[in-house]
């Protein structure tokens, strides 16, 4: 059998351009809402869902932009090699975790990346690929989602400037 490839997950997973970089498909939106009165003050804009799930692939030089969420996102680890999630939390802490099948290696297969940080990830320099599935609780809306503005996060975390310069793409 010929080795897997990005364009077989692509197809066969019925993904779809991600307006931040990379491919993704929504597998799955609960039914069921969390009432706005029942959400921290952080969710401004009503009801949630109780959570949301996805595919999301990154081929080699592509990347997830920094953005920041309401809601934790937890990151499973699915085909392809190790993915980087550079995380900037806001007491100017900065950590990168693999995610990925090395375990030998210091790769986890879960990852949570917590509520209102930010964040970006990219395909590891040896990776050709990766797939990976994100859930999110309470469930992911847009009206939650922050792009990241470069000038202000190079001043807020000026040590990560080679880092937040090439997947920041936003001034």
């Amino acid at each position: 059998m010929d080795a897997i490839t990005a364009r077989f997950y692509i197809q066969h997973l019925q993904l779809q351009p991600h307006p931040e970089g990379g491919y993704y498909k929504e597998t799955y939106r609960a039914s069921e809402n969390i009432p706005a009165t029942c959400l921290p003050p952080r969710f401004k804009a009503g009801e949630r869902k109780f959570s949301t799930a996805i595919y999301y692939l990154l081929e080699r030089g592509s990347f997830l932009t920094f953005h920041r969420i309401k809601s934790d996102k937890c990151w499973h680890f699915y085909a392809g090699g190790t993915l980087l999630i550079h995380v900037l939390e806001a007491d100017t802490n900065y950590y990168c975790v693999k995610l990925g099948a090395h375990l030998d290696k210091g790769d986890l297969f879960q990852f949570v990346v917590p509520a209102g940080a930010w964040f970006a990830a990219e395909p590891a320099p040896d990776t050709e690929f990766v797939l990976v599935g994100c859930t999110v609780a309470p469930g992911f809306d847009f009206i939650d989602f922050e792009k990241a503005n470069k000038q202000v996060l190079l001043k807020q975390f000026p040590e990560q400037a080679n880092i937040i310069a090439r997947l920041c793409l936003q001034n």
